[in-house]
Order: C-alpha cells, then sequence, then structure tokens
C-alpha cells in the first residue's frame, strides 16, 4: 500500500520506503502519538518512545535499537522510554534544556548535531517554545526531499500548543519559520508528534494567519 501517513492506536503501523532508509510510523497511547522507527542498513532508531513498549518493541524485532530520540520533555513522549532502553540497550538522547525533564537521559544534543542512523544522519534543529529543549530531526534524502520530525513543535494548520504564553509563542513560530520554512522547501515532507503528516509547502500559505491570531 502507498504511504499515506495516516495510522491510529492499535491499527496497522505506517512504512514508507525510502531506499537506504525505512520509515515505520505507529500510534500508541491513550493522547494517540506517532512514534516513528527510522532503519538504515542494520541500524535502527526509535523518535518518541511515546508509550506501549510491548508494541514499540515488536517493531524493532531482532535488528535491535542503536538510539532513542525523545522530542521534548512532555511525559506522553517518554512512557515507554525506560523500558524500551532497559530492554534493547539503546543510548537515549534529548536536548540538554530539556533533559532533566526526561527519563533515562544518556547524552544530550544541541542545535546542529548529527545522529547517525546505518549509512545516513539525523540533524537536530532546536526550536524554543513548546518547551525549551524541543527539537525536530532532519533527514537530507540524497535521492529525493527532506524529511523532517518535528515533534509537537510542527503541525497541519499551526505550530505547536505554548499555552496562551505570547512570549513562548512568538518564539516558536519565529524559529519554525527562520528554521524550518525559510530554509527548507516546498517538498519537504513532515512528521509531527500527533496526527497527519503535511508538507511545507502545503502550510508555507498559512504562516502569517497563524502569527495573526496568535496561536
Amino acid at each position: 500500500m502507498a504511504y499515506t501517513g495516516e495510522v491510529r492506536r492499535g491499527g496497522a503501523p505506517a512504512v514508507r520506503d525510502l531506499g537506504s532508509l525505512t520509515i515505520t510510523k505507529v500510534s500508541v497511547g491513550e493522547m494517540d502519538n506517532n512514534a516513528y522507527l527510522l532503519r538504515s542498513g542494520d541500524e535502527q532508531i526509535l523518535i518518541d518512545a511515546a508509550d506501549d513498549a510491548p508494541t514499540l518493541l515488536e517493531l524493532v524485532g531482532e535488528p535491535g535499537l542503536e538510539t532513542v530520540v525523545t522530542t521534548h520533555r512532555h511525559g506522553d513522549h517518554w512512557q515507554a522510554l525506560a523500558e524500551v532502553v532497559e530492554a534493547t540497550g539503546a543510548a537515549s538522547l534529548a536536548h540538554a534544556a530539556d533533559a532533566d525533564g526526561i527519563p533515562v537521559v544518556t547524552g544530550t544534543v544541541r542545535e546542529g548535531d548529527l545522529i547517525a542512523v546505518g549509512e545516513h544522519a539525523l540533524e537536530v534543529i532546536h526550536l524554543v517554545g513548546h518547551t525549551p529543549g524541543s527539537i525536530a530531526l532532519l533527514f537530507h534524502d540524497p535521492n529525493g526531499v527532506g524529511h523532517l520530525f518535528t515533534g509537537d513543535s510542527l503541525f497541519p494548520g499551526g505550530v505547536g500548543n505554548t499555552r496562551g504564553n505570547k512570549e513562548n509563542f512568538e518564539s516558536l513560530l519565529n524559529d519554525v519559520e527562520l528554521k524550518l520554512f525559510t530554509r527548507l522547501p516546498d517538498e519537504t515532507w513532515f512528521y509531527p508528534g500527533h496526527g497527519n503528516d503535511s508538507t511545507l509547502g502545503k502550510e508555507r500559505p498559512h504562516l502569517a494567519e497563524w502569527r495573526d491570531r496568535g496561536w
């Protein structure tokens, strides 16, 4: 089946084969969090061990897991982290500004760091506002478009929740506009922490609208 990015809790994962990298998306937990397993060669990385460790460990399977990356410190994104790390021995990475709110962090990352997955790497992009240490992860596909994992910083229809804090909203929207929309082309596909995927091109016309409405 063609990849659509549409998943539901308890349902089948969605698999996207990019040739040298495979992305598997699954919805877990009561808040329908997305978790993403990326595989290149014999190496795998999990983005957000959000919940339902048995489901995530079944996805990981025999190849094992090198690394778990947590996009930010909110609890719905790391409920299964400790169990997954214990079962696999994977490294656990998060941004330094959020690390103290996440269990089992074995290393921290900052803007511009590269996280290896097989023959490829994910670039860390720091987006301040949803939390102080929220990150997005960018895969530059050498044979196609960019693939961006945005956590709760960018969704179809707007940036992440800043709970009415004007300063945090402006910080997040400024970072998203400068570091994502200004830098990356319309074809860039992004994968959020909840719900369906989108592209930067589809969302770009609405940036001014988001700024005007204030959320």
